[in-house]
């Protein structure tokens, strides 16, 4: 099975697999499809994150997060006078780092793909050259970008061809199939050297950006432990740093873990209070402590320590909220778009992978290759602009994640994996920036606590709290008005917003058959043999 932001991504995995690729085979293919027929996120120009459960209980995860070029400075998003330039740091060619996806693909591939290479490269490449139908969601998106691609762009890029896109439309790529053609016969040369660096690297040199030939040859993705952790008799298997995903996931299960949430009717006043503190705690821990493992020590085993955990949450009573001022943090502010893709794969071995991966903000930087015809992600902002600046998405984050050359960004992405007795349970992640850990971290609770299908846990209404702002947020029909009504009066501020995230999940049944969970806040979709 296969669950994907788009129908075709999808449908190219499952392929891959009836022919006999293995689950590592179909997050390659699935992976440069998305970068097709899914432009807002899917991609070869940004970087994410695999968390991977082989078939015999063995797991592991690769980083291919982005990583800032070596002329990046601390201070390379101020002015003389050391105020923060707006948008200079999520929009054109100064905001991109060095892309990571195609180097991690290849690694992941190499280790563990059984079909060859070109054989799962080459369906993004004829999804390019055969062209792609819009959806609606699609069309509306292009549409809202023009301006923005007319703009920041030094040519005039393909997705602008049509001054009005419309669902049924067909949308062709012709200079990405000829950049994914290099990449399936070149493997990671095609991407990081030769024709496509030279146009990547020219493309930077028109828009001022700073990354360089050395920048392109020199990156490399990382094998990392994952985090593993326990709820109730599940293991849990996470991202590990530079995400602070999988910390963060940890720590929001072990400390509602000790309640009876069950009991707890589903979006109840106790059930939100629980864990809008729990949230409150756990990313004001993650503003403080948190950043790329290579630059700075991030004390994983303290975080995950039960004991602290614990005394985290000794100062929570159902009485009233605990303002966020009451809750010691750090003292910089960053931000995260919530523009990211996430794919679940079990395929018939057994074998289970997580995917996370991301251009940041919608369409990323609106940087197009010329010549290559692919997109370059903003990924820049996720690092701290300047300390006690508030970007856009209000997320707060501390000295280690400021900027320096080769460091990765702290990044939300939770690529997350389930157990059972030993067994194959769940497979499941979202995109949504700040609010993908709590989107995560609801949709496991809405299975374990509240017996919900795959399906309905994906779909239900959400709600999110990230310390700072001091608000929860909500989507419709999150939270019924008697109870918003209740946290009003224990002093909780509390604002609606439109739906976020687009969880993609896999639940393995008791008799071994797989069930799926496709977000209908999106076009996703889940296909299956």
């Amino acid at each position: 099975m296969v669950v994907s932001a788009h129908p075709e991504a999808s449908r190219v995995g499952l392929e891959i697999m009836s022919k006999g690729g293995n689950a590592y085979d179909a997050t390659v293919a699935t992976q440069f499809a998305l970068a097709v027929v899914f432009p807002e996120a899917g991609n070869i120009g940004g970087g994410g994150f695999t968390v991977y459960r082989s078939s015999d209980g063995e797991t592991g995860s690769i980083d291919y997060r982005e990583i800032a070029p070596a002329a990046a400075s601390a201070t390379m998003y101020q002015d003389s006078e050391a105020n923060v330039i707006a948008g200079l740091s999520t929009n054109g060619h100064l905001a991109v780092g060095i892309p990571g996806t195609v180097d991690g693909m290849v690694k992941l591939h190499q280790k563990f793909g059984v079909l060859p290479w070109a054989e799962v490269v080459q369906p993004a490449i004829d999804l390019a050259r055969n062209g792609v139908v819009l959806t609606q969601r699609e069309a509306d998106g292009l549409n809202n970008m023009r301006d923005a691609f007319l703009k920041i762009n030094k040519h005039i890029p393909y997705l602008t061809e049509k001054q009005n896109w419309q669902a049924g439309d067909t949308l062709f790529h012709g200079e990405l199939a000829q950049t994914l053609e290099r990449i399936r016969d070149e493997g990671r040369e095609g991407f990081y050297g030769g024709k496509t660096a030279e146009l990547l690297v020219q493309e930077m040199k028109q828009g001022k950006g700073i990354i360089s030939k050395d920048d392109l040859a020199n990156y490399s993705s990382a094998w990392r432990k994952p985090l593993e952790g326990t709820y109730k008799g599940y293991k849990v298997i996470s991202m590990a740093p530079p995400s602070s995903g999988g910390i963060a996931l940890l720590q929001l299960l072990t400390m509602v873990e000790p309640y009876d949430l069950s009991k707890y009717k589903w979006q109840s006043a106790e059930a939100v209070q629980l864990i809008t503190e729990a949230e409150r705690r756990v990313y004001a821990d993650r503003a403080t402590y948190l950043g790329d493992p290579d630059f700075v020590k991030v004390p994983t085993q303290e975080l995950l320590n039960r004991t602290y955990m614990g005394e985290r949450l000794s100062t929570f009573t159902m009485e009233r909220a605990t303002p966020s001022s009451e809750v010691k943090a750090g003292n910089l502010l960053f931000a995260e778009s919530d523009q990211t893709t996430h794919f679940s794969i079990v395929d018939p071995m057994g074998n289970a992978v997580s995917t996370t991966t991301t251009l940041n903000g919608n369409y990323g930087s609106k940087v197009v290759v010329k010549g290559a015809g692919f997109l370059l992600n903003n990924e820049m902002d996720d690092f701290s602009a300047k300390p006690g600046v508030p970007n856009m998405f209000g997320l707060v984050g501390g000295e280690a994640n400021a900027i320096a050359p080769g460091k990765r960004m702290l990044s939300s992405m939770t690529p997350t994996i389930l157990e059972k007795d030993g067994k194959l349970f769940m497979v499941v992640g979202t995109p949504g920036g700040s609010t993908i850990i709590t989107s995560v971290f609801q949709t496991i609770l809405n299975v374990l606590e509240h017996n919900m299908t795959m399906q309905q846990a994906v779909a239900a209404p959400r709600f999110h709290h990230q310390w700072l702002p001091d608000v929860i947020q909500y989507e419709p029909d999150a939270i019924s008005p008697a109870v918003r009504t209740t946290l009003e009066n224990k002093g909780y501020k509390l604002e609606p917003r439109k739906p976020y995230g687009r969880v993609d999940a896999i639940l393995v049944l008791p008799n071994g058959k797989l069930e799926a969970g496709a977000d209908p806040r999106g076009d996703d979709a889940a296909a299956g043999f």
